[in-house]
């Protein structure tokens, strides 16, 4: 799914209207016809909305009328760029979907760094362990550009879950994938050295960009991002990117990383 990234001051919150000024030319937002421009963008806002969070995994298998009773009670909040979303050790009343941008997940380490648990993309959900049993927050959220999500508090959840109760088998889905990924990162961390750590996680976050005739894959992470994904300092990321860049495998430049040879970076991360 494409990434919207949507700038709007953080001071407006109240829901889908805020989308207005990025459906709206900056001509149409003033004069006689801007009431009745306003208004479609709005309509226009909360069905691109409807629709990204219909595409979530946790909703994805329900019917037009149990998305639309439970899109009834959802709420759409727009963060900005490196905004904190909330801690580790928050009250976890609600849970949210991803509508639009990138949201970091991760956890203080001892030693005051950061390591990433997860990058989540538009379509996926988050919150939602603690949401479940009403306790903290197990790491931190924060948003890595500008971006929409759209939230549902507990109390909602739950009484949907009881009156859907097909609904489960999303979330466990959710759940389990949530722990596989996090089985799989503890093994990697624990077992394998940093070039193998640090070619999984570029494949890992790699998003396809179509060019002229040919695709190539990009990483838009910074060195320091990428150190705190595979648990080490950005000089040791920076040598090791700096190596495979003399060998052709990947380009880095300003903060971007391509992948120029993904069978040799496959062959790193011991995929073959």
């Amino acid at each position: 799914m494409p990434q919207m990234c949507v700038t709007v001051s953080t001071q407006e919150r109240s829901g889908p209207g805020d989308w207005i000024k990025a459906h709206t030319p900056a001509h149409q937002r003033t004069g006689s016809g801007a009431m009745r421009n306003a208004s479609a963008a709005l309509r226009l806002a909360n069905d691109e909305a409807r629709r990204l969070f219909g595409d979530c995994i946790l909703f994805r298998e329900l019917g037009p009328d149990e998305r639309n009773a439970l899109f009834a009670r959802v709420r759409i909040r727009t963060y900005s760029s490196g905004e904190t979303i909330f801690e580790m050790g928050m009250p976890g009343d609600n849970m949210m979907a991803v509508l639009s941008g990138s949201v970091r997940i991760s956890v203080p380490s001892p030693d005051g760094r950061e390591i990433v648990l997860a990058i989540l993309r538009p379509g996926e959900v988050f919150g939602e362990i603690a949401l479940l049993d009403g306790k903290e927050r197990t790491a931190d959220a924060s948003a890595m550009g500008p971006c929409h999500l759209a939230m549902l508090d507990r109390r909602d959840v739950l009484a949907f879950l009881e009156r859907h109760p097909k609904a489960w088998t999303g979330l466990v889905e959710v759940l389990c994938g949530r722990l596989r990924n996090t089985d799989r990162q503890l093994a990697e961390l624990t077992l394998l050295q940093l070039p193998t750590r640090l070619a999984k996680a570029l494949l890992r976050f790699a998003d396809t960009e179509k060019g002229t005739g040919r695709e190539s894959l990009r990483v838009r992470l910074s060195q320091r991002e990428l150190g705190n994904i595979c648990a080490a300092s950005r000089e040791t990321v920076n040598k090791c990117l700096s190596l495979w860049q003399r060998g052709g495998i990947v380009h880095v430049e300003d903060g971007l990383v391509t992948i120029a040879k993904r069978a040799a970076l496959e062959q790193l991360a011991e995929l073959e």
